[in-house]
C-alpha cells in the first residue's frame, strides 16, 4: 500500500511538473545571471524561478478568472511564496546530495514512462514524443531526468520526515469530546409580548440624550458629491415603437422557442444482439429487474443511457414510429440503434407546445423597443464624446441631447439612482475633481459621465432632520432595557430557588444539543454561551439576535448511539496527524535551511520578475 501510494503521489507530481513546463518557453537568462540563490550547495536557478513563478501566475489566473501583472502577484505576496517554496525544494535536494540519497535509473525510466504527455498514438511512451516535447519547453532529456530524479529523492526524503506520524490518542479523542459534548437545558426567550410589559413612548428630553449619547448613528458619512448625466435604454422606451411587421418577425425568428413539436424523455440501453436485449426486456416485464437496475448491472450509469429530450425529427421513420406511439412511460424494444439493438425506456411524454403570438406580443414588444434604444443610444455616443471633448459641460450636454442630469452623494455604500449599477459606482468612487468628464457605457447599453464637485465631510445631522430616527432608536433602547431588567429579575428568582415553570414564561427544553446546534428565534450566541455554564447556572444572554433566560440542567458527553461517530473520529484523527506532520515537516525544512545557510540574489530576482508583464 505504501509503495502504491508514493507512485500515485509522484505521478501527480510529475503530471504538475509537464504541465508547468507548458506555455512559459523556458527561456533561458543565460550570461552570468544563472540563478537568483542557494541553499548550501545547490544552486536555485533563474529558469526554475521564472517557471514556477509563471505556473503560479497562470494557476492564480485560471482560478480568478482576471489577468495578473507582476505587480499584481508581488502585492498578494506570490512572488514571496514562490521563492519560499524553491527554497524548500533547495534545502531537500541539498540534504539528499548530503547524505547520498537518491533513486536509480529504473526508477526515473518508470516515472517519466507514467507521465500521459509523452505517449504515441497507441497509448505508450514514445521517444520521440518525449524529446519533442521537452526540446520545445527548453529542455535536454539530461536535465528533465535529473529533476525527475530530484524529485522523487525529495520525496523519499520528506516520507522518511514525515510519513506515518500519528497523533496521540489522547489527543484526537479530546478533540473529539470537545466537539461532540452536548448539553441539556432550559430557556425561554423574552420580549415586551411574552412578559406583558408596556412602554411609555420616550419624551423629548430622553430622545436628544439618545442623540447626543450616540452621535454615530446620526452622521452622514464623507461623501463624494458627484454631479452626472444618465441615458438609458428604460429612459427612452415612450420614444420607440416597434411596428407590427417588427414583431413578427421576432416571433418567426424564435419560432423554435414558441411553437415546440411533441417530444419524449429517453433511455437508451445498447446490447450486442436482438436477443440479449429481449431477455433483459422479459426480466423487466416479469418483474425481475427494474431498468435502472439493469443499467446498473451493465456497469453503466444512468447518464451513460440518458438520450435527452428527442422529438421526431430527430429520429429514423421506423424507430420514431415505435417511440411516439405508446401513449405512456415505460420500456420498450428490442429497437435498433446507430449503435445496435436497443431498450428505450421512456421517461416523460412532452406534448407539443404552440404559443401564440397574442400570447408573447407584450414581451416581444418590450424587447423590441429596449432593443432599439439600446441602439439608438449607440448611434449617439459617438456625437456624446465629441461634445465631452470638445469642452461642453455636464449641463450643456443634458441640455443638448435631453439626457438625464443630477446631483448625488456617493459612498461605498450608496446604491439608489444611478449608483445601481457597479459601472457607476466603481467610476463615481475612484474619479478625480480634476477629471474631465468622460462617457462611459452601461452593462444594459446606457451612458453616463460624471463630474466631482468636493467632497463633503461627514455631518452630524440636525435633530430635527433626524428627529423621527432618535425617536425609534431611543424607544427600542428603552424597550430593550425594560426586557433586560424583568430578565435579570426572572434570574434571581431562579437563582434563589425557584424553578422555570413558577416565572410565568414559554420554556423550551433542548436535549443534547452539540455546539454547533442553531436555535430559531435566540440570540445568536446562546449555544456558545450555554456551554460556557456551569451545570444549574443561570445566565441571562443578550445580544442583537435578542435576550433569552436560560438554565443549564446537564452536560452530556457524545452521544454513544450516533452513527458518524467512528467516521467523526477518524476525520478528526487524520486531519490532526496530517497537521503534525506537516509541522515536523516545516520544523526540518527550517533546521535544513538554517544550517546549509541561504544566499538570496535580489538583483537577479528583480531582472526575472522585469521579463513579466
Amino acid at each position: 500500500m505504501k509503495g502504491k501510494t508514493s507512485n500515485i503521489f509522484m505521478t501527480i507530481i510529475l503530471g504538475l511538473l509537464i504541465l508547468g513546463l507548458a506555455g512559459f518557453g523556458v527561456t533561458s537568462f543565460g550570461g552570468s545571471m544563472a540563478r537568483i540563490g542557494s541553499v548550501g550547495d545547490t544552486d536555485i536557478t533563474v529558469d526554475d524561478y521564472a517557471r514556477t513563478l509563471q505556473n503560479q501566475i497562470r494557476a492564480t489566473t485560471a482560478q480568478t478568472g482576471q489577468a495578473m501583472t507582476m505587480a499584481d502577484a508581488r502585492a498578494i505576496g506570490l512572488d514571496r511564496q514562490v521563492l519560499s517554496q524553491l527554497v524548500v525544494q533547495a534545502a531537500l535536494d541539498n540534504e539528499a546530495n548530503r547524505i547520498g540519497l537518491s533513486v536509480g535509473d529504473e526508477r526515473v525510466l518508470a516515472d517519466i514512462q507514467a507521465i500521459p504527455t509523452f505517449n504515441g498514438i497507441d497509448g505508450t511512451f514514445d521517444r520521440d514524443a518525449y524529446e519533442f516535447s521537452l526540446q520545445s519547453n527548453g529542455l535536454s532529456p539530461p536535465q528533465f531526468e535529473e529533476q525527475i530524479r530530484a524529485d522523487a529523492a525529495r520525496t523519499l526524503l520528506q516520507g522518511a520526515v514525515a510519513g506515518g506520524i500519528r497523533a496521540p490518542e489522547a489527543q484526537s479523542e479530546r478533540l473529539y469530546q470537545f466537539i461532540s459534548e452536548r448539553r441539556q437545558f432550559t430557556w425561554a426567550p423574552l420580549d415586551l409580548a411574552t412578559l406583558g410589559i408596556e412602554v411609555a413612548p420616550v419624551s423629548d428630553a430622553e430622545m436628544r440624550s439618545y442623540y447626543e449619547t450616540n452621535p454615530a448613528e446620526f452622521t452622514e458619512p464623507e461623501a463624494r458629491e458627484i454631479t452626472y448625466v444618465l441615458l438609458t435604454p428604460d429612459m427612452m422606451l415612450d420614444q420607440v415603437a416597434p411596428s407590427d411587421e417588427e414583431v413578427q418577425r421576432l416571433y418567426d425568428l424564435r419560432s423554435d422557442e414558441f411553437n415546440r413539436p411533441a417530444r419524449r424523455v429517453l433511455d437508451r440501453l445498447v446490447f450486442a444482439t436482438e436477443d440479449e436485449a429481449a431477455a433483459a426486456l422479459a426480466r423487466i416485464n416479469a418483474g425481475e429487474i427494474t431498468f435502472e437496475a439493469l443499467v446498473e448491472e451493465r456497469g453503466l450509469t444512468l447518464d451513460d443511457v440518458d438520450q435527452g429530450e428527442v422529438a421526431v425529427a430527430d429520429l429514423s421513420d421506423d424507430l420514431a414510429e415505435a417511440i411516439f406511439a405508446p401513449e405512456d412511460t415505460g420500456v420498450i424494444g428490442p429497437l435498433p440503434s446507430s449503435l445496435g439493438p436497443a431498450l428505450f425506456q421512456i421517461n416523460a411524454i412532452l406534448l407539443p407546445q404552440v404559443t401564440a403570438l397574442a400570447d408573447v406580443r407584450d414581451d416581444l414588444v418590450a424587447e423590441l423597443a429596449l432593443d432599439t434604444a439600446r441602439r439608438a443610444i449607440s448611434a449617439e455616443i459617438e456625437a456624446l464624446d465629441d461634445q465631452l471633448a470638445g469642452g461642453a459641460t455636464l449641463e450643456e450636454l443634458a441640455e443638448a441631447s435631453g439626457m438625464e442630469i443630477g446631483q448625488i452623494a456617493m459612498t461605498p455604500e450608496t446604491d439608489e439612482g444611478p449608483a445601481a449599477y457597479p459601472e457607476f459606482r466603481e467610476v463615481a468612487l475612484t474619479a478625480q475633481e480634476s477629471d474631465f468628464p468622460e462617457l462611459e457605457l452601461l452593462d444594459d447599453g446606457g451612458v453616463f459621465a460624471l463630474r466631482v464637485d468636493g467632497t463633503r465631510a461627514p455631518r452630524l445631522q440636525p435633530f430635527d432632520e433626524v428627529r423621527d430616527q432618535v425617536a425609534a432608536a431611543a424607544q427600542r433602547r428603552a424597550e430593550r432595557q425594560a426586557v433586560r431588567a424583568e430578565a435579570d429579575a426572572l434570574a434571581e428568582r431562579l437563582r434563589g430557588g425557584e424553578v422555570f415553570s413558577d416565572l410565568g414564561v414559554t420554556l423550551l427544553r433542548e436535549d443534547g444539543l452539540t455546539r454547533d446546534a442553531f436555535l430559531e428565534n435566540a440570540p445568536i450566541g446562546l449555544v456558545t454561551r450555554v456551554f460556557e455554564l456551569n451545570r444549574d447556572d443561570v445566565e441571562v444572554v443578550v445580544d442583537e439576535g435578542g435576550i433569552a433566560l436560560v438554565q443549564l440542567d446537564a452536560i452530556l458527553g457524545p452521544d454513544p448511539n450516533d452513527p458518524d461517530a467512528a467516521l467523526v473520529q477518524q476525520v478528526l484523527d487524520r486531519g490532526l496527524s496530517e497537521s503534525l506532520a506537516r509541522d515536523i515537516f516545516n520544523a526540518y525544512s527550517m533546521a535544513l535551511q538554517e544550517e546549509a545557510g541561504i544566499q538570496i540574489d535580489q538583483s537577479a530576482i528583480n531582472a526575472v520578475q522585469a521579463q513579466f508583464p
